[in-house]
C-alpha cells in the first residue's frame, strides 16, 4: 500500500478531487480511516486499540420497507488499515435476542434469505467499478466484483479473512481485505463506500448512506 495513501471514507473512502466530490449524491457521508501499526487478530472481538480509537459510521438509513427514516436496528462500522490490509468491523446490534435467519452456509449465499452485513467498495471512485465483501450472521462469506455501477459478479472469489462472533444482543463481523486482492486507482486518498445490513426478523434492509428503495444497496451512485 503506498505510503501516501490515507483513507477518508465518504459514503466512500476520500479523494482530493473537488469536482468529483461535488458529483457525489451522498458526499456528506465521510468516514476517516486511520492507519494502524498494531497486529490485528481477526476474531470478531473488539480487543485491539485500533478499534477503540477508530471513527464510527452509524445511524443507518432504512432502505426497505420504507426509505424515509433511520433504521430501527443499530449498526456501527469501524475501519483501519496497514501496509497490507484494509480492516473492517461491523457491530450488528439486535432489537431483541433471538435466532438468526440463516438459509445457507455456502459462499455467496442468497442475499434475501440470510441476516447479513455487506459493504460495497469503489476504489476507483468512478461510480462504476468496485468490489463487494461481507458475511451472513453465521459467518458464510460473500464477495464479488461490481461493474456498470452496481451489478455484482459473484463468480469472483478471492482470498481474504473474516470472522463472525455471535453475542446475546449483537453479532460482530470482522475482516481483513488484502490490498493485493483488489485493484485501485493510485494517487488518490478517497474511495467510495457504502454499508448494507439485512435483518430479516425486523423485515428491514438499511444502509449507512441513504439509498432509494427502488435501487439496490450495491448501487455505486450512492457511495
Amino acid at each position: 500500500m503506498p505510503r501516501h495513501f490515507q483513507l477518508l471514507l465518504t459514503a466512500f473512502l476520500i479523494f482530493p478531487a473537488l469536482l468529483l466530490n461535488a458529483q457525489k449524491k451522498n458526499k456528506r457521508f465521510e468516514l476517516h480511516i486511520h492507519k494502524t501499526t498494531e497486529s490485528m487478530h481477526i476474531d470478531g472481538e473488539m480487543n485491539e486499540t485500533a478499534w477503540q480509537t477508530a471513527d464510527v459510521a452509524g445511524n443507518f438509513h432504512m432502505v426497505l420497507p420504507m426509505d424515509t427514516s433511520h433504521s430501527r436496528v443499530n449498526t456501527e462500522i469501524r475501519m483501519t488499515y496497514d501496509g497490507q490490509n484494509l480492516y473492517i468491523m461491523a457491530v450488528c446490534h439486535l432489537i431483541k435476542p433471538g435466532p438468526y435467519r440463516i438459509e445457507s452456509l455456502r459462499r455467496d449465499f442468497t442475499f434475501g434469505k440470510n441476516d447479513n452485513f455487506i459493504f460495497f467498495l469503489d476504489p476507483f471512485n468512478d461510480l462504476t467499478n468496485g468490489y463487494t465483501f461481507g458475511a451472513n450472521a453465521a459467518g458464510a462469506q460473500w464477495d464479488g466484483m461490481l461493474f456498470e455501477g452496481g451489478k455484482a459478479d459473484l463468480n469472483w472469489d478471492n482470498k481474504w479473512v473474516s470472522a463472525v462472533k455471535n453475542y446475546t444482543d449483537k453479532w460482530i463481523f470482522e475482516a481483513a481485505i488484502p490490498f493485493k486482492t483488489i485493484r485501485y486507482k493510485k494517487g488518490i486518498s478517497e474511495w467510495g463506500i457504502n454499508f448494507s445490513r439485512l435483518d430479516i426478523t425486523q423485515a428491514e434492509k438499511s444502509a449507512w448512506a441513504p439509498v432509494p428503495r427502488q435501487f439496490p444497496t450495491a448501487s455505486l451512485a450512492y457511495t
